[in-house]
């Protein structure tokens, strides 16, 4: 084995960690780790097995092993950060919204939905990845791409700019008025 077999894989790699993670910093970290754990465990892999599942699923179970041990963390009260939490000034790309979406997904439906939809993974290697049953990969990837088009569809609340070419829009007025504190940020639709 040699150091190019692995090196075609990092792409990928790197692509599902950002996804699956959410963010640059602990992806690469990810990566990392995974690679370090391929390097130590090199004896466990069959020469004659998938290479890229093989790197995937330690991958995954890394990515499982870092959320439970930071769930054993220390929890942070959200309602007295929201001050000093700011949102993105300019969310004016598409994919950002994407992204947003899929991490609103639960973290075992967004796992199948990037090995099959931007991995290209069959369901039959997904369920190896995971160690899932057939069916259930099929079950988990319905349900988030269903949970995405939903997220994705949803109607955005108005922004500033927007609010008198969406007054016409509108059949009745609202009884809730947002204030632009409390506003979430609005996700777009691709198109």
């Amino acid at each position: 084995m040699d150091r190019s077999q692995i090196l075609e894989h990092l792409p990928g790699l790197r692509r599902y960690a950002r996804l699956l993670a959410g963010d640059a910093w602990a992806a690469d970290d990810l990566v990392q780790d995974t690679l370090e754990r391929a390097c130590r465990k090199w004896l466990l892999w069959r020469p004659d097995g998938d290479l890229r599942a093989w790197l995937f699923t330690l991958m995954h179970n890394l990515y499982l092993n870092q959320r439970r041990s930071a769930a054993r963390g220390q929890w942070l009260d959200i309602d007295s950060l929201s001050e000093t939490l700011a949102a993105p000034e300019d969310s004016s790309d598409a994919a950002l919204d994407l992204e947003r979406c899929l991490q609103r997904l639960p973290a075992e439906q967004r796992a199948v939905l990037l090995l099959v939809s931007v991995e290209d993974m069959s369901y039959a290697d997904t369920a190896r990845v995971l160690q899932l049953p057939l069916g259930t990969v099929m079950s988990r990837l319905s349900r988030a791409r269903s949970r995405l088009r939903e997220l994705m569809e949803a109607p955005s609340a108005p922004s500033a700019t927007s609010a008198s070419s969406a007054a016409p829009a509108q059949s009745a007025p609202t009884a809730k008025a947002a204030t632009p504190q409390a506003a979430a940020p609005a996700l777009r639709r691709l198109k």
